[in-house]
């Protein structure tokens, strides 16, 4: 195990009816002018958003709001999310919906407090002060409500790139399961397939000896693959919604990484295709796991061994642990398939012809060199032939 340093300050508030404490923990962790940033109609038609402004209203806490944050958040609008933050005064974000709300509240939230342009933090620069933020969870799946990570797309070149720091790291988190009862089972799939991508992330490590945290991991894994098929067949089921939606915290909190290498290629591989098709990131991440781990395999097969007898209760085969490794690919693949996640670029709407463009932005665009990084090494060459792969 490696050495590290963990820091993980938020405060998660669980359970039924916990949206109207917002005004209480903004209150708490010191807002006194607040930004509501939210997505489309949804939380306005379920009556969300006004509940939220009630619980503010309670507490005397002023605020403005922000909404019309699509899926695979856009740079434009967190440009005007600052532009708005620094005219009225604000001083808390609050973001309330799933990820990419929250993906793009740290965006403004960082861009507030820096005098450039804020997608230099997009572009690797260190990430040292932001407003503080809260989120109210609507959807199961990024994490990003205990992560110090965001991703925004950049409408320019439309570049789908991620900025960390422990600034970004909300106070609080508002998590109540029964808000994601009501979402489409798609939506509730592609959720489950990007926690379990988390997990699978920290899962491909070169660090020796990571026997507690790989333990966590498959844990988490197993919950997934209980309770998946569980809200799929009955929406409504609130204990299943409460172990996915605090699975998906704790598959992103990092308590899973620390002291291991950490791999990230399938989510770099899989932001060109959510980037260019608009695609939902869990269903780009159901087509690109499969492949991406197939192609890794080699690399360390008992890695992929251990996780297919782990998890998938696939057979070792100590004389061809290979055999092993593919089985559990397979295994993971026909989940995905079985809670009606696409399996290929035909059923995601991507193209072949499109290929050479996705391998030119992810591995030269914005300033990359050719080269990515993770449990293995690849090349443009490498990354090409993992596209292939998907078609």
């Amino acid at each position: 195990m490696n050495n590290f340093e963990y820091y993980a300050p938020t405060c998660f508030v669980f359970g039924k009816e916990t949206e109207d404490l917002a005004g209480k923990y903004v209150k708490k962790f010191g807002g006194t002018k607040v930004l509501i940033h939210y997505g489309g109609g949804s939380v306005v038609r379920s009556g969300l958003l006004d509940r939220v402004k009630k619980s503010l209203g309670a507490e005397g806490i002023a605020y403005t709001e922000l909404g019309g944050v699509k899926p695979n958040p856009r740079s434009g609008l967190v440009y005007e999310g600052i532009d708005l933050c620094k005219k009225e005064n604000v001083d808390f974000i609050l973001a309330v919906g799933g990820g990419s709300v929250i993906d793009s509240s740290k965006a403004i939230a960082a861009g507030v407090l820096y005098d450039g342009d804020f997608w230099d933090f997009y572009k690797g620069k260190a990430i040292e002060k932001a407003l503080p933020i809260g989120t109210v969870l609507t959807i199961a799946a990024a994490g990003s409500e205990g992560s110090p990570d965001s991703v925004i797309t950049k409408e320019e070149g439309m570049f789908k790139r991620g900025a960390s720091g422990d600034a970004l790291r909300p106070r609080f988190s508002i998590l109540n399961p029964a808000l994601t009862q009501t979402l489409p089972a798609y939506q509730t799939a592609a959720g489950i397939t990007d926690i379990m991508a988390h997990l699978y992330e920290r899962y491909l490590t070169n660090t020796d000896e990571v026997e507690v945290t790989d333990r966590m991991i498959e844990a988490l894994l197993l919950t997934m693959v209980h309770e998946g098929p569980r809200v799929i067949a009955d929406p409504n089921n609130y204990d299943a919604r409460a172990n996915i939606m605090w699975a998906g915290t704790m598959a992103h909190n990092n308590s899973c990484g620390v002291g291991r290498s950490q791999d990230w290629l399938s989510h770099d591989i899989e932001h060109e295709l959510s980037a260019m098709y608009d695609c939902a990131h869990g269903a780009g991440l159901a087509v690109t796991m499969p492949a991406v781990f197939t192609y890794e395999m080699s690399h360390n097969v008992m890695r992929f061994a251990q996780v297919a007898t782990r998890v998938w209760g696939c057979q070792m085969d100590f004389a061809h642990p290979e055999v092993t490794a593919k089985a559990g690919i397979e295994a993971f693949r026909r989940f995905l398939i079985s809670i009606g996640m696409p399996k290929n670029f035909e059923e995601l709407g991507a193209k072949k012809e499109d290929i050479p463009a996705l391998v030119q932005s992810l591995c030269r665009g914005n300033g990359r060199n050719g080269t990515l990084y993770g449990f293995v090494t690849l090349n443009e060459d490498d990354c090409t032939k993992i596209y292939e792969m998907m078609v």
